[in-house]
């Protein structure tokens, strides 16, 4: 299995365990997508907390050049961090959710 396939199939894997958790409140249906063709995978929310609409992604990841961008992280521990635990490369995960002028101080890619 190839670099890119094996971030995909970690990544799909990440994105099932954290739909198994319902949230506390609200009626809310979880829904994962995994588009592979164009390595954009998603974890939303969406429903009814009281009178409150809830719409929203919780996680959502792609793979581009080699390398995951994390342009969303909703998860309290952080998925960069199961990432790495899961053996990806600090150099190989891209902060994107950060401004680029900020990415040079974190422990992960810039770009």
């Amino acid at each position: 299995m190839d670099q890119v396939e094996h971030y995909r199939t970690l990544i799909r894997n990440l994105i099932e365990t954290y739909a198994q958790y319902q949230p506390a409140c609200g009626d809310i249906e979880i829904e994962t997508i995994f588009d592979v063709s164009n390595d954009h995978y998603e974890l939303i929310y969406s429903g009814w907390n009281g009178p409150y609409r809830i719409h929203g992604s919780v996680l959502h990841l792609d793979i581009r050049n080699g390398k995951i961008r994390i342009q969303y992280d909703g998860t309290e521990s952080g998925i960069a961090e199961d990432l790495v635990k899961a053996g990806v490369p600090h150099d190989r995960i891209v902060l994107a959710f950060k401004p680029p002028e900020v990415r040079p101080y974190t422990d992960f890619a810039e770009a």
